[in-house]
Order: structure tokens, then C-alpha cells, then sequence
């Protein structure tokens, strides 16, 4: 079958052994009740803790450790293209079936989830969930539907201060929240100075829990820079692309409420 970048990933029919190389897709596979299969993780994939405690940790996702890979004896890598390292996935590829996804929005995170349900034979699984969330994501719309459209800075990082632009899976949630990021046409994550906040007339700042986190004593430090609302948003529910989603339209509605 093939994979999000378009490549043909020869898939065992029974899939037996496999790594995730990735947090959000770690915590579908438990989803989807297969935790007797999963035998590498890396450090970050922290949910479901029994996973984190239970299974064994081959390093980062763009660190990993290539010989306990090989020690695990995977049928099945799943990856995705920027979570991971590239030259190391390159490598894993040359000597192990690699599923890669490709995630920059909503809809990617869909087709990801009915491919990955349809290779590991788990499709009602996957089509409950996705009809769950899209049920969620439609009462999001009709609640936000007649609110204004606020315009934020979404912060991932301090010292160099970085957000989230264009071109990124956290752009699309917060469109699908109301929201216009005013990095928009900036792409990736770039650096600013908080002197470039004075003049974007924001309605808020969002701080992400992750991957810096951005506690209270840092709200009043970018306030007095742009005298606009900052607050704290829980980070995963903006950037994991698989089931944590569930919990996504209800922060997106809570924060859109403070703004």
C-alpha cells in the first residue's frame, strides 16, 4: 500500500511487530487495541503511560538508537515526515517496511488514520473514531459560527521566541477554531522579535505547554510587549494528530471564549 509521501510500503498481511517512531500515531495504535503489537516507542510518546512505562524506548524521534531498532526486529516502522530525521528513515527504509504520514492538517490527519486502520486491519475502529471527532468538529463550527474571527500568535518556543506559520498542522487548527494566525504568511516555525507583535492588532497570544513550557510567569512578559490577552493552551490538543483530537474542539472553544 502506500504511504502519505506517495511511496509503496509492502505491508505484512499480519502485522506483528511494530515501532512507532511518532507520539500522536504511537497513541492510535493503542486506540485501535493494538498494544500486543507495539514493541518500540520513542521517549516522547508519553500516552498512554502504560505504553511509556511498558514498552521499549528507541530513543528520540529524531535520535534514534539503530541498533536497538534492529534488536526489536520490527515487520512494521511507523514515521512521518517531520517528526523524524531523514537521513534515518532513509536508513531504516533500506532494511525494514517504513510507513511514513505527511501531516498538515485536519484532513491529513483523517487519511492518515483510515490508512493506518485499513493496513492493520482495524477499519470500524477507525471509522468510529473518524466519525466521532467529525461529529466534534462540526458542533466546533456551529458554536464559533456566529463569533468574530480573532486574530492570534501562536508561540512554541522562547529564547529565540518562535510560532507557528503557515504550512503547519497547527496553522489548520487554529482555522478550524476561529482563529487567523498573523504569522500565517511566514511558513514553518520562523523566529521573531517581540517587537513584531506591536503593530498585528491581536486579539491574543496562545502559549503552548509544549514542546516549550510556557508557564504563567510568562504571560505577563509578553503582555507588557503587546498589551493584548495571553494565555496558556494546552499544546497537544493543537499538534497530536491522532486521537487526542477528541479533546481539540473543546479547548479550541475554551480559548476562543477568553479571547
Amino acid at each position: 500500500m502506500k504511504d502519505q509521501m506517495g511511496r509503496e510500503v509492502e505491508v505484512p498481511t499480519q502485522v506483528r511487530r511494530i515501532i512507532s517512531l511518532v507520539p500522536s500515531q504511537t497513541e492510535l495504535l493503542n486506540y485501535l487495541g493494538l498494544d500486543d503489537q507495539i514493541v518500540g516507542i520513542t521517549k516522547f510518546c508519553i500516552h498512554p503511560e502504560h505504553i511509556f512505562r511498558t514498552k521499549t524506548r528507541v530513543g528520540g524521534t529524531k535520535q534514534l538508537r539503530m541498533e536497538q531498532i534492529a534488536a526489536l526486529q520490527p515487520d512494521l516502522i511507523i514515521g512521518n515526515k517531520e517528526e523524524n530525521e531523514q537521513g534515518q528513515i532513509e536508513v531504516l527504509m533500506s532494511k525494514y517496511p517504513v510507513w511514513m504520514s505527511d501531516i498538515k492538517s485536519l484532513a491529513d490527519a483523517y487519511q492518515m488514520m483510515e490508512m493506518l486502520g485499513s493496513a492493520l486491519n482495524r477499519r470500524k475502529e477507525t471509522q468510529d473514531l473518524l466519525l466521532n471527532l467529525q461529529n466534534r468538529f462540526s458542533n466546533l463550527d456551529e458554536v464559533i459560527s456566529d463569533q468574530p474571527i480573532k486574530r492570534v500568535a501562536y508561540f512554541i518556543w522562547r529564547n529565540p521566541w518562535m510560532v507557528a506559520g503557515s504550512d503547519t498542522f497547527i496553522d489548520s487548527m487554529l482555522e478550524a477554531g476561529g482563529f487567523v494566525n498573523v504569522f500565517k504568511e511566514q511558513t514553518r516555525y520562523p523566529q521573531i522579535q517581540l517587537r513584531d507583535l506591536t503593530d498585528l492588532n491581536l486579539d491574543g497570544i496562545l502559549l503552548s505547554s509544549e514542546p516549550y513550557p510556557f508557564k504563567e510567569q510568562h504571560i505577563k512578559e509578553l503582555a507588557d510587549v503587546c498589551g493584548s490577552k495571553v494565555e496558556l493552551v494546552d499544546g497537544e490538543l493543537f499538534s497530536w494528530y491522532g486521537p487526542r483530537l477528541l479533546g481539540s474542539a473543546d479547548e479550541l472553544i475554551r480559548v476562543h471564549g477568553l479571547l
